[in-house]
């Protein structure tokens, strides 16, 4: 219908729509919401599990109480904050009806897990013992506990550090201002009680009526009048001030109640779950898949207050005019996160982008696990560089491209490349400069070099795939950026991962200095995680780790029908000991399929590389991983989630499609879990996977179109995606094992 056709009621039509579209996308959001479930994942098989985290999306403030493990019935404190994923929280509280002495903090409380609750805005849960109920709603910077006692006890709430020093003062009855040191900067709490108390304060053990404690274990305690039922506390925190975190509050919570609050919360969730909605599916199949994409908006996090933050980086207080983001752990990360956030929040992952040019302003580094209190030096690689050049080539812009790229170049060039180390280069790295690959030391030969740690070793395999990884990076932006001769250079580097390709193994293998490879079992050999080799993984996992030259990969073994029969063998062959025995020494390979291990972050991109040979294999690997390690229950995580990095690869996984390479702007396909799956794009577009016939039985593409037109290879490009495109499959129960093959 042409517009200058319509007569009044269909420009009243028309001007709803937009209104309508809001409308629906809000009811989606809600409906979406009922299927969050923060305890999925929550036990772990050996390492870290999920945790159950209360807060806004990517905001500071986050929650989750204090106990051993999910399995723990007593919890210690709730923390007012965790101030970084995994590494530490800040400010205790908890409820206590005893006389308080010099143990009161020690005590720990006893809850029923079916008394608890929680959804990513809220949480409450009910001590059985002391018939206290806790409730907690998350503000941005700021956050509300509601304690409700029983009649006829004592009434206290204990308050305490996670970081050994610190304050608190109490002021106007109510009113408490604390401090607390977290690696070496301090962090600010004002807050108000619904009703004064009487105060008992203490440091090293001690506890007196002073209504200030200062020093090594600061701890206080309020005790309310016998007649009181309900106290509640309001507090807000600062990086930057103690008047900035009093600014927080008035800002958030000056005329704003609990329940206010929790909407307030509720509202910011629906917002962003309600971006994707899916058709079609189990109802378990839709408990793990929004589950899984409400942790990756746990991290990074906004630490911005009023156009200020503090920075770690260079422990100044900075003015700024956009959002500064911490608390990112990159080896995790780039893979699946952030492109993630590329695809839903681009301007977001812009600001993101941005801050880590930021923090090499200001200490000289781009990061690599940028937290809090700096860059945190875990794992191996700068794959910031990977990020970076993956938000340019999807077209992200708004941040200093060129500043970015010359922090890029300095990593390459000047930093070390050793596993948990930062800062310049040492003699391993001059020679990987001049070699093209990182020298490994013989079985039983002492370490020589310092700056190797005792624990993490040299990792030569694991460091020269990823350097060869990170320096394609930074070729490709070189090249985007006109810098012919800087990409020259590392396009050659981009290649030194065949440095180490053994042709009678079928395997990266170490090498030691003269150039000889070592004699090893790449199964089982390198000590703890394989880390004098690898990393956390063996050889058979790090066979794969060429994301960014896959058909150098494929030439290496031999063409596509050896690539495919290697790819085969990898889901097929034994561990080659008891489960004990390997796990023991393998402790971050969980989620095993023959060699293959889904609970550890390098493994993500391998199923998908059988779209270069065979991609209905592909769809029957990735429907098979999803089905069996992905359950909708506590133990429905293979191994460490890492805040979102390895539930991103679920988000894409059960859409169907995924970012292979990180740093191409494309996607590969696999095998959705639904026949509909909508994006709502920022730039008001919509993309859509459609999967006719989508089903448990039904996995496997029969045909594809997009847009209409005839599909026949497993790929599309960003660009597709963001116009809003439609990727539409045929599914059927068994394979056409011709789709897909064109080029």
């Amino acid at each position: 219908m042409r517009i200058k056709q319509l007569t009044g009621l269909g420009f009243a039509l028309l001007s709803m729509l937009p209104v309508q579209a809001q409308k629906e996308s809000r009811e989606a959001g809600a409906n979406n919401l009922r299927y969050i479930d923060p305890k999925i994942g929550n036990v772990g098989q050996l390492l870290e599990p999920t945790r159950p985290t209360v807060q806004l999306p990517n905001q500071m403030i986050r929650m989750a109480p204090i106990r051993a493990n999910y399995l723990d019935d007593q919890i210690s404190s709730f923390p007012l904050t965790i101030v970084s994923h995994r590494l530490g929280e800040a400010f205790s509280i908890k409820p206590f009806t005893e006389q308080i002495n010099a143990q009161s903090w020690e005590k720990k409380l006893a809850y029923d897990h079916d008394l608890e609750t929680i959804r990513p805005w809220y949480y409450t849960t009910y001590f059985v013992d002391d018939e206290v109920t806790v409730s907690y709603v998350p503000g941005r910077k700021t956050g509300i506990f509601r304690f409700e006692f029983p009649a006829d006890t004592e009434k206290s709430l204990l308050l305490g550090l996670y970081n050994g020093a610190g304050s608190w003062d109490f002021r106007e009855g109510n009113v408490v201002v604390a401090t607390e040191q977290y690696h070496g900067m301090k962090i600010h709490l004002y807050g108000k009680f619904s009703e004064a108390g009487t105060v008992v304060t203490g440091v090293n053990g001690q506890i007196s009526t002073a209504r200030k404690a200062d020093g090594k274990d600061a701890r206080a305690a309020i005790t309310f009048s016998p007649k009181t039922r309900n106290v509640a506390l309001k507090y807000a925190i600062s990086f930057v001030s103690a008047e900035q975190a009093k600014k927080n509050f008035e800002n958030e919570l000056q005329s704003v109640d609990f329940e206010t609050l929790k909407k307030q919360g509720e509202d910011a969730w629906e917002k962003v779950i309600g971006q994707i909605n899916v058709q079609g599916g189990t109802e378990a199949q839709k408990r793990s898949f929004y589950t899984a994409l409400y942790r990756t908006y746990e991290r990074m996090v906004d630490i911005s207050e009023d156009g200020q933050y503090y920075s770690g980086y260079d422990n100044k207080v900075h003015q700024a005019s956009r959002t500064f983001y911490v608390d990112d752990w990159m080896w995790d990360t780039y893979l699946a996160q952030h492109p993630l956030r590329t695809i839903l929040n681009p301007a977001q992952e812009e600001d993101m982008l941005q801050s880590f040019v930021d923090m090499y302003r200001q200490s000289g580094w781009i990061p690599t696990f940028p937290v809090l209190f700096g860059d945190n030096p875990c794992m191996n690689g700068f794959h910031s560089s990977i990020v970076l050049l993956d938000g340019y080539k999807k077209g992200l812009r708004n941040f200093d491209v060129e500043k970015a790229y010359e922090g890029m170049v300095k990593n390459a060039n000047e930093a070390t490349m050793l596993p948990w180390v930062n800062g310049p280069k040492c003699e391993l790295d001059d020679f990987y400069l001049k070699n093209g690959y990182y020298p490994a030391l013989a079985k039983g030969e002492k370490e020589t070099v310092k700056l190797v740690t005792p624990f993490e070793k040299r990792q030569s395999v694991a460091v020269t795939l990823g350097g060869a990884y990170d320096d394609w990076a930074v070729g490709e932006l070189a090249q985007a950026l006109g810098k012919t001769q800087d990409y020259q250079v590392f396009s050659r580097r981009a290649l030194n991962y065949k440095n180490l390709w053994n042709k009678e193994q079928m395997m990266f293998i170490p090498k030691d200095s003269k150039g000889n490879f070592l004699r090893i079992d790449p199964k089982f050999d390198g000590g703890m995680g394989g880390r004098e080799y690898y990393d956390e993984n063996n050889g058979y996992t790090y066979k794969w780790q060429v994301q960014h030259d896959i058909p150098g990969l494929i030439g290496l073994m031999g063409g596509k029908q050896r690539f495919e029969a290697e790819l085969d063998q990898l889901f097929r062959e034994g561990l080659g000991r008891s489960k004990y025995e390997f796990w023991a020494k393998f402790p971050d390979a969980t989620g095993n399929v023959g060699q293959f291990s889904m609970g550890n972050e390098p493994s993500f991109h391998i199923p998908y590389l059988y779209n270069s040979t065979a991609p209905w294999k592909a769809q029957k690997q990735i429907r098979f991983l999803l089905d069996v390690w992905f359950k909708d229950n506590i133990f429905g995580i293979p191994g460490d989630e890492d805040g979102g990095g390895m539930t991103a690869f679920v988000v894409f996984s059960s859409m169907g499609f995924y970012p292979l390479t990180p740093g191409k702007p494309e996607y590969t396909i696999g095998s959705p879990l639904f026949e509909k799956t909508s994006i709502k794009l920022q730039n008001g577009k919509e993309f859509t996977v459609l999967a006719n016939g989508a089903s448990v039985v039904n996995k496997y593409i029969q045909s594809a179109r997009f847009n209409g037109k005839a599909l026949n290879k497993p790929s599309f490009t960003h660009t597709e995606l963001m116009a809003g495109g439609t990727l539409e499959l045929e599914m059927g129960p068994k394979p056409n094992k011709q789709w897909g093959l064109g080029e």
